[in-house]
């Protein structure tokens, strides 16, 4: 009985690691190239290292990480063609989850997106892009979840663990702030007149400048 217990309790710790560190890719925490060692996941998450190692094998097995040998894994980077079809790909997807989305979303859910915007905004004047990044995942994910197509955000999220490292890179270029929340706003005026063609539109543009920015850190 203490073996199971055990056994359920180390699982499930395992699936917190992941889901975890699945977030921190996601969002920008880690940069491209850059080197995890287990111990130092460990200590920042409060964990032995095990469940540590299964979720970054669990990773690298998914694309978002790369087994190195001599050096444990790394934060893939991306050659500019590589980051070409990642973006194409992400304006295909993210565009046709935005306008489903939109046709689907009642007033609670528009509330929270005029939310979501506010504190993008403010992130920005703060400079702070780590909070810029959280409130623009949450912002898209409500998006895209209202189309009702688990299999349409399930590749949407698989796109996202390898645009992650790459994302946090957009502060390094101070103009990018300038623009980043406005695709946001147009997104907004357009589902106040209801046009989901108008929101796909903005959805496309706001990956789209993000990448044009981003594009200079891929590598030839």
């Amino acid at each position: 009985m203490n073996s199971v217990t055990t056994s359920a309790s180390t699982t499930t710790q395992q699936d917190t690691v992941y889901q975890t560190l699945r977030q921190w890719i996601t969002v920008g925490r880690f940069l491209p190239g850059e080197r995890l060692k287990i111990r130092n996941v460990a200590a920042d998450l409060g964990v032995g290292q095990m469940p540590v190692r299964a979720a970054l094998q669990r990773l690298a097995a998914e694309g978002a990480l790369v087994n190195v040998p001599n050096a444990g894994v790394t934060l893939p980077v991306l050659s500019a063609p590589e980051f070409d079809d990642l973006l194409q790909t992400r304006m295909l997807l993210e565009g046709e989850a935005a306008e489903r989305g939109s046709l689907r979303l009642d007033a609670t859910h528009i509330a929270s997106l005029h939310t979501l915007c506010a504190r993008m905004d403010a992130a920005l004047k703060k400079g702070d892009g780590t909070d810029y990044l959280a409130a623009n995942e949450d912002f898209h994910v409500l998006l895209y979840r209202a189309a009702g197509s688990p299999l349409l955000f399930e590749l949407i999220d698989k796109l996202w663990l390898k645009a992650g490292p790459i994302s946090n890179q957009l502060f390094d270029t101070p103009e990018a702030s300038a623009c980043l929340n406005d695709a946001h706003s147009d997104v907004m005026r357009a589902l106040e007149r209801r046009d989901s063609a108008a929101v796909r539109r903005a959805i496309e543009r706001d990956i789209f400048v993000a990448g044009q920015f981003l594009r200079r850190k891929a590598t030839a």
